[in-house]
């Protein structure tokens, strides 16, 4: 006969077993995207009480060189310092911070870069400072001691911008990201993108803070050999509610959602004015992800989007957007990211959803319904009855094809015409092969169009685009006549003659 089962495990005593060094490898590769990295550390800065923070970015003529985040809150003490360098450092989080976990600022930073360098001061203390270099911190724990006097100068040099009396600078060396050989093109173009990303994510996930007037975060380039500062702006808060006005006058609506385990929750339900053109409903990601659920955690936005299991996203659900505020103790019915940039929701909340009503006893269901409508009557209003297309596929950017989808019906049970590059005979610049639904563009003819940029399955989205419209109805015929075979070899004949042009100006070294 089996032995009785014991429901707990007996123990004969306790272990202490400390981490291996090698834990902060894994503790710096959780995903950190750069932009959630950034928005960690700014975190910080908010519970530090700044209302400044700058993010700069240091070059040395074309070449990237450092990334600080920079504020004029209350600072650090030196213990308080070792305790914020510490992984997993304990600290009190008083009611409404946004800290959690005690590992942002290190493995945030030390996802990104070589090394991270704290430097700090409060109104009653000396700067202090502390860094960790990731090939030391990982074969023994060994944080550096920053040298005073230059906690000191680092400290001066943003003195007035932001740091008055007291403030802390962080330094990422050896980013990553960062392009190494590239030439002032691709430093031009590695700052541009990023920091448009930069700001856009920042502009979205603290949107409430920027929008109070006092609270400001500005991103900055500056070129250390002169000290001129070749780029400094503001960065805009992205309201994914601000529409000037509502897609349904009867919305928003608060419904609630009663949990045994954590109380009422409120969803505030929006639907948004159909085929808005804002930033705040486009700019931040597929429509198809952006719907659903925003989750709040003390006024920091830690998920954009997505219905968390409760239902699957629909085209015809896109208009349907639902703030929901975090309680202070979330258990384990919500459970966040280390990286703040998404929410584990349990069963019982997904099934409270189904029984959630607002004030009138309207359920949120109907909520859900009233979206779908509206979307379709916006689709039917629009007057114009659109032909049906054969769907995009691979090598148009997922965004032009969510465009497409929500501007042309589609074809029923039609393969997608894909688009890819081959090197093709003569001087033709593109081809189209019917059985395979693809159109094919002359290899010859990449590198000129491309202007020196790195390709890429989507690359030339423009150029995509228009000979995905161009050909979508030679591809729903068997073979074409004679007008259309003239226009395709009108086409060919310009966007051949387009394609040297471009090959002739750069071999001329415009």
């Amino acid at each position: 006969m089996a032995e009785e089962w014991k429901f707990d495990v007996p123990v004969a005593g306790t272990k202490t077993l400390p981490p291996d060094p090698r834990y902060m490898e894994a503790l710096t590769s959780q995903g950190y995207g750069f932009e959630a990295a950034i928005a960690d550390l700014v975190d910080n800065s908010i519970d530090a009480g700044a209302k400044d923070v700058v993010v700069h970015f240091l070059r040395d003529d074309d070449r990237l060189v450092s990334l600080l985040i920079i504020d004029d809150g209350g600072g650090m003490t030196d213990e308080e310092l070792d305790v914020a360098m510490t992984v997993g450092g304990r600290r009190n989080y008083r009611a409404g911070s946004l800290g959690m976990f005690g590992t942002g600022l290190k493995s945030a930073s030390l996802s990104h870069a070589a090394a991270v360098t704290v430097v700090s001061r409060t109104r009653t203390s000396r700067p202090s400072g502390r860094r960790w270099v990731m090939e030391r911190a990982k074969t023994g724990f060994q944080c550096d001691i920053v040298e005073p006097g230059y906690a000191q100068t680092l400290i001066d040099r943003y003195h007035g911008n932001p740091i008055t009396w007291q403030g802390t600078v962080i330094r990422w060396d050896g980013v990553k990201d960062f392009p190494r050989n590239g030439g002032p093109e691709q430093t031009e173009r590695y700052l541009s993108r990023t920091i448009n990303a930069l700001g856009m994510h920042l502009g979205l996930q603290l949107h409430r803070y920027l929008a109070r007037g006092d609270f400001n975060i500005t991103i900055a380039v500056e070129d250390i050999a002169t000290g001129t500062v070749v780029m400094d702006f503001g960065v805009l808060p992205l309201d994914p509610f601000g529409y000037p006005v509502t897609g349904d006058p009867e919305y928003p609506r608060v419904f609630s959602a009663e949990l045994p385990s954590v109380g009422a929750v409120k969803l505030n339900a929006h639907i948004w004015p159909p085929r808005s053109s804002l930033p705040e409903f486009r700019a931040i990601g597929s429509l198809q992800n952006t719907q659903g659920f925003y989750l709040y955690r003390n006024d920091r936005l830690v998920q954009a989007g997505g219905w968390n299991n409760f239902r699957q996203p629909e085209q015809q659900l896109v208009l349907a957007r639902v703030a929901v505020e975090l309680p202070e103790q979330t258990g384990d019915t919500f459970r966040l990211t280390v990286k703040k940039d998404g929410v584990e929701v349990s069963p019982e909340f997904i099934a409270a959803l189904d029984r959630a009503v607002d004030d009138t006893g309207l359920s949120f269901p109907e909520y859900l319904s009233a979206a779908d409508r509206r979307y379709r009557d916006a689709r039917r209003r629009a007057g114009i009855e659109r032909k049906p297309v054969i769907p995009p596929g691979e090598g148009i950017a997922p965004a032009v094809r969510e465009a497409i989808s929500e501007e042309l019906p589609y074809l029923i049970g039609e393969d997608p015409i894909t688009v890819r590059w081959q090197v093709l005979d003569g001087d033709t610049f593109f081809d189209i092969d019917r059985e395979e639904r693809t159109i094919l563009l002359n290899l010859r003819y990449r590198s000129a169009i491309l202007a020196g940029r790195r390709g890429s399955l989507d690359d030339i989205p423009i150029i995509k685009s228009l000979l995905y419209l161009m050909l979508n109805e030679v591809f729903q015929r068997e073979r074409s006549g004679v007008r259309e075979r003239d226009n395709l070899a009108l086409w060919q004949s310009i966007l051949v003659a387009a394609a040297r042009a471009e090959q002739g100006r750069q071999d001329d070294g415009e």
